[in-house]
């Protein structure tokens, strides 16, 4: 399953929240019962309700905590916090790994956490450890933070995207004093996501809802993949905007089979070069060779410009590498422009096995056909620092092949 975050109104830790839960409404039930296997929430449960700004219809996400002598209060963020103590990074640490939450919850609670307390020290010259949070401290705020990791874990999804972020502008009172909007921690932690103005001032993008879409690395684009939209849900903020729906939206796509072997994306770049000599090129493309994100590089012979000679390069990488591998196609070669797509591809199972022949121990590669019979390729290093001569290295080769074959149909039996 593959997720995307639509920021109509922003991104806030509620927001998020409801907005998974409208897409999953079987997994309220499950939260209320983890946020009670955390100690500094105990005495609170969460609100899931339906609601509706007579222009969208979904879900708002509330918590409610009950407390001795008083009655019981909800959460209205943005006009006032039910509680005003501070929680040290280091304390809410702490009482995460000692609670009886899973581990993955654990991880990603912490894991989030982190990222606010790292910006927040970068912010305010401090050290991350001794980062105490104020208005993320709240109880209701790390109820938020609770409550995603525990959705996050709980959709296991193979990947997120989000659209555009709105900026907002304006200022908000803090601990700090007064800060602009987007606040400094928020604007750390939304470097590199695509961001734009449209026009609504205030908070739109909160320090719990940077840090949780930070946290999931979330992709600048759906991609170009065909998947199948399996359900969406949309999630209000406590703010109301005078001509726009204040929501989070997300959409839960399953990915389409198959026909064929396995699917996932893969970057392409593609350049000519006619004016680098040889040498010079081949060095070149053994550096983009090397680098980490790079799967294949070929190059060809072609026809220029007044009939002169060039090469066409072609490199394979990743997608999340794209950019550093485009950075890397201009400082090794003389190119002017790469052009780059993201496409699917689908590819066979196939793994690596090792086949001994006469004491020799060869690496062979495996791929497993459609009709479900395997096909094998020895490692022709290792066919060569065996045996020398033709018919031997052709030899060994066969039956090194041979018996990675039996081992696969022997395997599937």
């Amino acid at each position: 399953m593959f997720l995307h975050l639509d920021p109509v109104g922003g991104v806030a830790g509620d927001m998020f929240a409801a907005a998974m839960l409208d897409a999953f409404p079987h997994l309220a039930a499950p939260l209320t019962d983890v946020l009670a296997q955390f100690a500094p929430l105990a005495g609170i449960r969460c609100l899931v309700q339906p609601h509706h700004d007579h222009t969208l219809t979904g879900t708002r996400f509330s918590v409610e905590k009950r407390q001795e002598g008083e009655a019981d209060r909800a959460r209205n963020k943005g006009h006032g916090h039910s509680s005003h103590a501070h929680h040290a990074f280091r304390h809410i640490r702490s009482d995460l790994i000692a609670s009886d939450l899973a581990q993955p919850v654990k991880d990603r609670a912490i894991a989030i956490f982190q990222l606010l307390a790292e910006a927040e020290a970068k912010v305010h010259g401090s050290n991350v450890e001794d980062v105490t949070f104020h208005e993320v401290g709240n109880w209701d705020s790390i109820a938020d933070i609770v409550s995603a990791a525990f959705l996050i874990d709980a959709v296991s999804a193979s990947g997120w995207s989000i659209g555009p972020l709105p900026l907002g502008s304006g200022r908000v009172e803090s601990a700090h004093g007064q800060l602009p909007l987007p606040a400094p921690a928020v604007v750390l932690l939304l470097e590199g996501f695509p961001v734009f103005d449209d026009g609504i001032a205030g908070e739109r993008v909160t320090p719990t809802g940077a840090a949780i879409i930070r946290h999931l690395q979330c992709k600048p684009e759906i991609g170009s993949r065909p998947r199948r939209l399996a359900s969406s849900g949309i999630g209000f903020g406590t703010r109301v905007f005078e001509n726009s729906s204040n929501v989070l939206r997300v959409f839960a796509f399953e990915e389409l089979g198959a026909s064929v072997g396995m699917s996932d994306e893969v970057a392409v770049l593609a350049f000519e070069i006619d004016d680098q000599t040889g040498e010079d090129l081949a060095a070149g493309l053994e550096r983009l060779r090397a680098h980490a994100g790079v799967l294949q590089v070929t190059q060809t012979p072609g026809f220029g410009k007044k009939g002169r000679m060039l090469v066409h390069v072609q490199v394979l990488a990743h997608p999340d590498d794209l950019e550093d591998v485009s950075k890397l196609c201009f400082l090794e070669t003389s190119t002017l422009g790469v052009r780059r797509q993201i496409v699917t591809r689908t590819t066979l199972e196939r793994d690596s096995v090792e086949a001994s022949v006469d004491s020799h121990e060869l690496r062979v590669k495996r791929a497993k056909r459609p009709d479900g019979t395997w096909t094998a390729k020895a490692e022709m290093d290792d066919i060569d620092r065996a045996v020398s001569g033709r018919s031997d290295r052709d030899a060994l080769r066969r039956a090194a092949e041979g018996r990675a074959v039996r081992r696969g149909g022997d395997e599937d039996q």
